[in-house]
């Protein structure tokens, strides 16, 4: 397994990966995150009515900033030329489902920054509504997919993993 642990060298000390050698190429990742919460809650997000204001707004600029942190905050991550961000929200009865998409087209992949923009989309969502319910909690930050570089693509399939 240390052959496949990519961050360590020989001795085991972390390090980050020389990609010097990798030609660019088109990637993208896919991550969910889901912010379960009272139904209550979902009427007050919906209306459009919380206290601090436009709570999906917000969230989705917190979670485009955040993927383009992403090297500030993962002490390992190269920085990635992202070409685009994207964060979706679906209100549900109970929850906010959160997909984030981030694409780039450069040496190593974005499932880091994709992952990031979902987590902290989600801490945003949190921190905005926590004044009518500090119960709610953030659940299920994944990768769903991703696509290009030299491991090929991966799938997240039916709560399995699969890689193509």
């Amino acid at each position: 397994m240390a052959d496949e642990l990519t961050h360590l060298d020989a001795q085991g000390r972390a390090r980050m990966v020389d990609v010097a050698h990798k030609t660019p190429s088109a990637r993208e990742a896919v991550a969910s995150a889901r912010v379960r919460m009272r139904p209550e809650t979902v009427a007050v997000l919906a209306e459009g009515a919380a206290k601090k204001g436009d709570v999906l707004a917000a969230a989705r600029i917190a979670g485009i900033g955040a993927a383009k942190r992403t090297p500030e905050l993962i002490p390992l991550c190269h920085h990635v030329a992202l070409s685009s961000v994207e964060v979706r929200f679906e209100i549900e009865q109970s929850a906010v489902a959160i997909e984030t998409i981030a694409r780039a087209t450069d040496r190593t992949g974005v499932e880091m920054e994709a992952l990031v923009a979902a987590s902290v989309a989600a801490l945003t969502i949190y921190d905005m509504l926590k004044a009518i319910d500090r119960a709610m909690s953030i659940e299920h930050v994944r990768l769903e997919r991703k696509t290009g570089g030299a491991r090929g693509d991966y799938e997240r399939d039916a709560g399995t993993a699969s890689q193509k």
